[in-house]
């Protein structure tokens, strides 16, 4: 068959993977590299060489098993991460590092400040409240409550909220700290159990691909690296009897077997020219926000004292901005020997030093709703049908272990598994 696959990040790249010797493929990509969030940049320093990731840094050994057996049929090697988080204002007046209890009281009169004593301890009545929240029984068509209702059905406290909990969800989903107050409670107690963040033991090992997360993506396209069309965007497709109608920007439109949208939802659903009632309703449940990553040396975007670095480093500020405002610090999660400290800091530009920017990107994240989760259990409505096949992370949490499963699930209808 005649299969195209628009869209060359993880779940693209895995359905090309697979399919490619057993069909004819063709994979349409927009940007200028294959990877999507797998994005390495290679700096050169006076001395130093180093790939530094951006978009896709860590995983680890507990939730990403489809994505460690394909690194192990690659033969791509990993190494460990640390994974920490902290909070701080940018001054110095409170910020905190969850790593240790040096980090914990970072600003020393926090070991003399109740509020902050209620807050650290509302974590584990938060981890206790979710784990019962996960006992009881499923709301089935009922979204069930969101995030804020719940929060607030529990009493937890003005700042454990603020500058604890909220912080860690807009961080890990890069999402508008606002919107918290909407996401549905059950689908991020389900996520935390999942990943070990209900306790504070037998937590997963977290690690990185050795050398930069690109590694893998030159592995992995290896075999089929002449079939990809890179500054290739797809403007429009129409199903038609028989086939499959793809037309590349700037050129007459070509006639596939199949076709597999491998593009955020948002953008699949407006590439479709004859979108059916369905694919409307379950794509555009699926939104997605925009983020801008930057790529930078500038050591004041982590906290103030040395012993709250952690990680991921989430700015807290009084009326927080409609974006997540987070940096990661790489040196510590790549393990990179270094004479300077690599950051990449979302939405927060302008507070970056302009002579300390390596690099600016621009990534979106989808935005979990209850209406969006519910949107995710209609996959078999769309996907399959009409010569048509969605695939990408927006089915799961949004992490690269879901890009995979979904491209599995693409996979094998045309009978290529894993």
């Amino acid at each position: 068959m005649r299969i195209a696959i628009v869209g060359a990040g993880i779940s693209g790249l895995v359905i090309a993977h697979l399919l490619h010797g057993q069909h004819d493929i063709t994979v349409f990509e927009s940007a200028d590299y294959a990877g999507g969030h797998t994005n390495t940049i290679r700096v050169d320093t006076a001395y130093e060489t180093h790939h530094v990731d951006t978009g896709f840094i860590v995983f680890n050994d507990r939730n990403y098993p489809n994505f460690e057996r394909l690194l192990n049929r690659l033969g791509v090697a990993w190494q460990p991460s640390t994974m920490s988080f902290s909070v701080s204002d940018g001054m110095g007046d409170f910020e905190y590092s969850g790593a240790s209890p040096n980090g914990l009281f970072a600003n020393r009169r926090h070991l003399l400040t109740p509020w902050f004593h209620r807050m650290v301890s509302d974590l584990a009545r938060f981890n206790r409240a979710a784990r019962s929240l996960l006992a009881a029984p499923g709301t089935g068509a009922r979204p069930g409550p969101s995030l804020g209702e719940w929060l607030e059905r529990h009493n937890f406290s003005a700042p454990f909220i603020e500058r604890l909990i909220v912080p860690q969800v807009s961080a890990v989903w890069s999402a508008d700290p606002g919107q918290m107050w909407s996401f549905p409670a059950r689908f991020l107690a389900e996520f935390f159990d999942n990943h070990g963040m209900l306790g504070f033991s037998s937590r997963p090992r977290w690690r990185v691909i050795r050398g930069g997360s690109a590694r893998y993506v030159e592995a992995l396209t290896a075999p089929f690296a002449d079939r990809i069309r890179l500054r290739t965007p797809v403007r429009a497709i129409r199903r038609e009897d028989g086939g499959v109608l793809v037309w590349p920007r700037g050129a007459e439109p070509l006639r596939y077997d199949e076709v597999v949208l491998a593009t955020h939802s948002d953008q699949a659903l407006a590439l479709l020219q004859d979108a059916t009632d369905s694919e409307r309703q379950v794509l555009g449940a699926i939104p997605y926000q925009v983020n801008e990553a930057v790529l930078h040396s500038d050591r004041r975007l982590l906290p103030r004292r040395r012993r709250a670095w952690a990680s991921w480093n989430y700015h807290w500020q009084p009326d927080p901005a409609p974006r997540a405002t987070v940096t990661y610090h790489m040196n510590r999660l790549q393990s990179l020997q270094a004479e300077r400290e690599f950051c990449v800091t979302l939405n927060r530009t302008d507070a970056i030093d302009p002579e300390r920017v390596i690099r600016k990107i621009t990534y979106a994240h989808p935005v979990y709703t209850a209406r969006g989760v519910a949107a995710q259990r209609r996959v078999e409505e769309v996907s399959g049908r009409r010569r048509t096949h969605f695939c990408g992370a927006y089915w799961g949490w949004g992490f690269h272990e879901d890009g995979v499963r979904s491209a599995l699930r693409v996979a094998e209808r045309f009978g290529a598994p894993l």
